[in-house]
């Protein structure tokens, strides 16, 4: 008999995380976005998004976003920003 604690072929799932420089060029994306504005339309962020050339994991949660406005803090926390 061993002390050993079992093993289970359970697969682990979990959220995925952005590194620390995509977070951070999120953050800047965002700032630079809602500068002066208080609801940006997904597609805007979608296209800002493409030209500030974020990484394809990014470009592919924003466009997952529902159509409409969003406020910074609103999309940020959808997205993983910190930008509030």
């Amino acid at each position: 008999m061993t002390d050993d604690a079992p093993v289970t072929d359970a697969p682990v799932t979990e959220a995925p995380v952005i590194d620390e420089p995509d977070t951070r060029r999120l953050d800047d994306l965002l700032e630079d976005l809602y500068h002066g504005q208080e609801r940006i339309s997904q597609a805007d962020i979608y296209r800002r998004a493409v030209a500030a050339e974020l990484p394809a994991q990014l470009l592919t949660r924003i466009s997952a976003l529902p159509e409409g406005e969003y406020a910074v803090d609103e999309v940020a926390d959808l997205l993983g920003g910190s930008v509030t």
